[in-house]
């Protein structure tokens, strides 16, 4: 129970940095864009949630195999773009296919990089 603690955490960790870095990129990276940030970091952290599970990913077998690390970003191609739906119904704002896009692949690979951190350290215990 503990490991998937640290997993859930983990993968809030890794969405903030992805969202925080993607604004950094667009020099919106002062405490005025908070609401902003949290307009993209929380609908993708529900999406992230409500998907993971139906991809496996809190699995011990597929927490802990390397061949199972195209399990997030698939995961995420479909959580990201449901994040940018969610995120256009809370703002009332366009949904931005290109920003589906990026924000899927950005978090894909952020999500793999941490989720490969996971593997390394279980496979060492």
């Amino acid at each position: 129970m503990k490991s998937k603690s640290i997993l859930i955490l983990g993968d809030l960790v890794a969405i903030a940095i992805v969202t925080i870095i993607g604004f950094a990129t667009h020099g919106e990276s002062n405490v005025s864009f908070l609401p902003r940030m949290a307009a993209a970091f929380f609908p993708l952290c529900l999406s992230w949630f409500l998907l993971a599970p139906w991809f496996g990913l809190f699995d011990d077998e597929i927490i802990q195999s390397p061949r199972q690390l195209w399990r997030p970003a698939l995961a995420m191609s479909f959580a990201g773009p449901l994040a940018v739906v969610l995120r256009g119904l809370i703002l009332n704002a366009s949904i931005l296919s290109i920003f589906a896009v990026v924000l899927s692949a950005t978090s894909a690979l952020g999500m793999m990089i941490w989720r490969g951190v996971c593997v390394l350290f279980a496979r060492k215990k």
